[in-house]
């Protein structure tokens, strides 16, 4: 996609610093990392959300997340990582990316970025009953 940063740096017009290069997937530091050695990872292919990631890839895309998780470990010295991905809503671009963040004990990131809140008696029931109604259909 012409317009996409993303596809730019996929194709070499846009500079990143890489750090997985495979056929199906690019791995490259996030230019405003969470903290250093931040990775997103991208398929080649432009697909905006997971849900339109082609079942094809989706078994690669996991095993390059996996890989990088194990990579900001050993490369780092991160104790672990938090993986994570937005599907339209903060998807700051357009493109699906997968966030690898090295984490350390004590590295100050707390949670996740949003509050939290709590159902009302019988909300859950109903909420995980219209998800399952969809699930099954």
């Amino acid at each position: 996609m012409a317009d996409c940063v993303f596809c730019g740096i996929v194709s070499g017009d846009v500079h990143a610093e890489v750090v997985l290069d495979r056929e199906d997937f690019v791995g490259f530091l996030d230019a405003r990392p969470v903290f250093k050695g931040h990775v997103l990872l991208v398929p080649r292919e432009h697909v905006e959300t997971l849900p339109d990631l082609p079942a094809a890839l989706r078994d690669g895309f996991l095993a390059a997340a996996q890989d990088l998780a194990v990579a900001v470990k050993e490369a780092l010295g991160a104790q672990g990582s938090f993986v994570a991905m937005n599907n339209t809503v903060s998807q700051s671009v357009p493109h699906l990316h997968m966030h690898v963040v090295p984490r350390t004990k004590g590295d100050g990131l707390r949670g996740f970025f949003w509050p939290r809140t709590k159902y009302a008696d019988g909300e859950a029931a109903d909420h995980a009953a219209r998800l399952r109604a969809v699930l099954d259909a």
